[in-house]
């Protein structure tokens, strides 16, 4: 089942290389009832033709020469059911407006995360994430600026796996994939610890990929400074499949040396301090995540993460998204 699943995703990535091919590859690669969601402010997208019309279209009438480029692709079970995710950029050259933002006439680079619960080959549950934010301060319209309790994390293109392995085309050691699944969840499991027990499980050097509204982080004290106020921001911290009836992980699994996980939504909390720009409301956010890490040994080396971020942010008040005619 899951070399069936990994090729028709292959191949309906391959179809997207060249531009013009992203509307047909998704009509054949998703079910017609399938259930994807997309980021804010797309949302729920109720089967292959509302996707189609609202996500795929709009893409390609603001990008010219609109192309994929995979970092990652990776297959595994979940829940006994199949999976497939990836990780990369979209690439065109940003000429018509597109969910408000002005074009800026220019070449740009649109970083994407995706995950697809497979049936006989077909997608038929999906959650996409495409990292606004980041596009938003490449041309210059994210409207947050940056001061106390903002991210001094680097915002830009982010690169693909260091081992440029991340692509994985055929089954993988079982038993890698489950001691690189295992890593993750003890490492997640001591997120939010006084002692900042998740630090033995990353290298020193470790690169930490974050959204684009929270930037990036080179080694482990880089992060910690990002992670810790980061984490008391927010009281009462759950997430994943903890049984809180708010956050579910969609999935998560391990394939060689590499994990994805996801949850729609992921983790959850109370807002207690100035978060983004934002004061706190002492209300509780939820937050669409995913992320993919590398294992190298017995250490994470690197981490790519998504947050929907301005779905968040309307949590607290503030529409970042321009008004759409």
């Amino acid at each position: 089942m899951l070399s069936e699943d990994r090729n028709a995703y292959l191949d309906y990535a391959a179809a997207q290389r060249h531009p013009g091919g992203m509307a047909e590859a998704a009509q054949a690669f998703f079910s017609p009832s399938a259930q994807i969601n997309v980021v804010h402010p797309f949302n729920l997208c109720d089967g292959s033709e509302a996707y189609v019309e609202r996500v795929v279209a709009p893409l390609h009438k603001a990008f010219t020469g609109l192309y994929r480029r995979d970092d990652i692709v990776m297959c595994g079970e979940f829940a006994q059911q199949s999976w497939v995710s990836a990780t990369g950029y979209y690439a065109g050259h940003f000429g018509d407006d597109w969910i408000g933002l002005s074009a800026p006439g220019q070449l740009c680079f649109l970083r994407f995360g995706e995950f697809h619960r497979m049936e006989a080959g077909r997608a038929v549950e999906s959650y996409l994430f495409l990292d606004i934010p980041e596009l938003m301060v490449s041309i210059g319209c994210w409207p947050i600026s940056v001061g106390p309790g903002l991210s001094r994390g680097y915002t830009g293109m982010i690169p693909g796996p260091a081992s440029h392995d991340g692509v994985i085309r055929t089954d993988q050691d079982a038993a890698q994939g489950q001691r690189s699944l295992d890593m993750v969840t003890q490492m997640l499991a001591s997120l939010a610890t006084e002692d900042e027990a998740w630090r033995p499980y990353w290298h020193d050097n470790m690169m930490w990929y974050g959204p684009g509204a929270f930037g990036s982080f080179i080694g482990v004290d880089q992060f910690a400074t990002f992670q810790v106020p980061f984490e008391g921001q927010f009281e009462g911290w759950s997430g994943g499949s903890s049984g809180n009836g708010i956050t579910q992980h969609f999935t998560r699994y391990g394939e060689g040396h590499y994990v994805c996980s996801g949850g729609w939504p992921s983790v959850t909390g109370v807002n207690v301090q100035s978060f983004l720009g934002q004061p706190p409301s002492g209300e509780r956010v939820v937050m669409r995540v995913c992320d993919w890490w590398r294992r190298e040994g017995d250490v994470l080396v690197e981490n790519w993460v998504f947050v929907d971020v301005p779905h968040v942010l309307l949590q607290l008040g503030c529409d970042v998204l321009p008004e759409q005619s």
